[in-house]
């Protein structure tokens, strides 16, 4: 279909097409999402973990040893899951100025709240 040619008499059979397209689409997500859920489940080595992470090797093993990041040892060697150790890395966020304030007010809220009770 010529979506430059769409005019009034013709728009029901614009709409289908574009309803099958959106379809399609959501099928192509809902196989990628799929794939990333079963990839992320997946072990691997140090050398993928240092590449995802950014992380040199001497690194990696010093966190290890300090068990700073989450990983699994079976005989010598290494093994993460890349969904952990993502959320290794969101873990240490810095927080904004926003959100320290956000909490500050709400700390100093809830603790004179409290006081009024007494």
């Amino acid at each position: 279909m010529d979506i430059n040619e769409i005019s009034f008499e013709n728009l029901p059979k614009a709409v289908a097409h574009l309803v099958k397209e959106i379809g399609e689409i959501k099928l192509l997500i809902q196989n990628v999402q799929v794939f990333e859920s079963k990839e992320l489940s997946i072990p691997i080595g140090i050398e993928e973990a240092s590449r995802l992470i950014g992380k040199a090797k001497p690194t990696i093993y010093a966190l290890v040893r300090q068990r700073k990041i989450p990983s699994y040892k079976y005989g010598k060697k290494l093994y993460f899951f890349k969904e952990e150790l993502l959320e290794w890395i969101s873990k240490g966020k810095k927080k904004t100025i926003q959100e320290i304030e956000s909490e500050v007010l709400k700390y100093n809220h809830n603790r004179n709240r409290e006081s009024n009770r007494k």
